[in-house]
């Protein structure tokens, strides 16, 4: 068919289901500025020779505006829902929207198809090493740092009890009716896919461990927890990240030590001395400013935040814990209104996590029989894509550090993380550190 054929075809035609919802339901405008995005209108040139090649149906402009000045429209997350309607022009001629809030729809892929995959992107191993000079001299918590939200729920153990931090609810129906109960709490309970290792590799430099010891179990063995035990103890697990970092020797990994299910005292000491034993002088203490430059000149590669305060008194190389961002919706537009919330608030000074996950609840799990955590958290990704894209890392009080999230694999959110610190203005960083220290003294 010749390119002139084609042209006649595309025009005579309605656009496809995807695009039309794509167009109609989600307001092609700056999620920002409120400002309309307009398609750019079809030339000749837009053909290839190829007779399989179709025009690009919409051009996106490569820079938009990120401060919303007076007069402009906020985004439609901190507005609320809405109804606008939409007006197009002449498909020949391109095609425009009018100047509506940006709507969200949730449940309809913003970027292609749904990724169902799970990928590693080995280009992100040794991104810290890589950053310019000019940000090794700033503190680790005024950088963007890609984190994973359950870390160790990869490998859960099918055939473990449930934990007893859960419900007695819980525990009852999983023991009246286990081939029922047991498989739905598998698939709300599996966070990540990707091994820890392949998480370091692929970029994530925040691990969440829930820490816990099984009842009744008289060894000094440790297991991580979400719902069930992994089948891997902490200490293996420690071991596997001390390898990882021994070939990555300028990358610096931050541990949040949490939970602590059943923990006694007795098991917190052994808990304590295995990480000191495994990463000695690895450990960063929290005295020291932790900058690249800093902990590369000090050898140090691993931060780990303590959430047992009578531990922290007792050694240095503990970190207090880091405040986690848990939204605790099930629906995504909520859960950027809490972030969006939090960050009007005013971040933390030192470290801290927005967590972009999604949490079920009964309601939704009865609501969605074949629905699982996976389903649920990749419908959210191109919507919180967008989020993440509009963040600023830094000291100033609507900044961001650490951003974490489920199945982290997917949609470039490790990549989009990183490429936050492109962002960052040095001389801009030193001023207002300054004006804070100012402040607190």
């Amino acid at each position: 068919i010749s390119n002139a054929a084609w042209h006649t075809l595309y025009l005579a035609l309605p656009p496809p289901v995807p695009a039309r919802r794509l167009l109609l339901e989600q307001r092609l405008l700056n999620p920002e500025s409120g400002s309309a995005l307009r398609a750019a209108p079809l030339h000749q040139s837009h053909f290839s020779s190829s007779s399989s090649s179709l025009p690009p149906l919409l051009h996106l402009p490569q820079t938009c505006g990120h401060l919303r000045r007076a007069g402009q429209l906020r985004p439609a997350w901190l507005r609320g829902p809405g109804r606008a309607g939409v007006r197009t022009a002449s498909r020949g001629a391109g095609m425009e929207t009018e100047s509506t809030p940006y709507e969200v729809s949730e449940h309809i892929p913003m970027e292609g198809p749904l990724q169902t995959f799970i990928h590693v992107c080995h280009e992100n191993g040794q991104w810290m090493s890589q950053l310019p000079e000019k940000l090794w001299d700033i503190p680790l918590y005024n950088l963007a740092l890609p984190g994973s939200h359950d870390t160790m729920t990869y490998c859960l153990d099918k055939s473990s009890a449930v934990s007893g931090n859960e419900s007695k609810l819980v525990k009852f129906l999983n023991k009246c009716l286990p081939c029922i109960v047991h498989p739905i709490i598998m698939k709300w309970s599996i966070t990540q896919v990707l091994t820890v290792t392949e998480q370091l590799e692929a970029g994530v430099r925040y691990l969440d461990f829930r820490i816990a010891h099984k009842a009744n179990d008289p060894s000094m063995n440790l297991y991580f927890v979400h719902m069930v035990y992994t089948t891997v103890t902490v200490q293996d697990i420690l071991w596997e990240i001390l390898r990882w970092l021994e070939t990555h020797p300028r990358e610096v990994v931050i541990i949040a030590c949490r939970n602590f299910d059943g923990l006694t005292k007795r098991l917190h000491n052994h808990l304590v001395a295995c990480i000191k034993e495994i990463f000695q002088c690895k450990l960063c203490p929290r005295y020291v400013v932790p900058t690249l430059r800093t902990m590369w000149h000090l050898g140090h590669q691993v931060i780990v935040s303590y959430e047992e305060e009578v531990e922290l008194g007792k050694h240095c190389e503990l970190w207090p814990p880091i405040p986690y961002w848990w939204g605790n919706k099930t629906s995504t537009r909520a859960l950027i209104r809490y972030l969006e919330r939090m960050k009007r608030m005013g971040r933390p000074g030192k470290f801290f996590v927005a967590g972009i996950n999604l949490t079920e609840n009964l309601r939704y799990i009865l609501v969605h029989p074949f629905g699982s955590l996976k389903k649920m958290t990749l419908q959210s990704l191109p919507c919180l894509k967008i989020w993440i894209k509009q963040q600023y890392p830094g000291p100033k009080k609507k900044c961001i550090n650490i951003i974490a999230g489920d199945f982290i694999g997917n949609n470039d959110f490790v990549k989009d993380v990183i490429e936050l610190n492109t962002k960052i203005n040095p001389p801009l960083h030193c001023q207002s550190e300054m004006e804070q220290i100012a402040l607190d003294s």
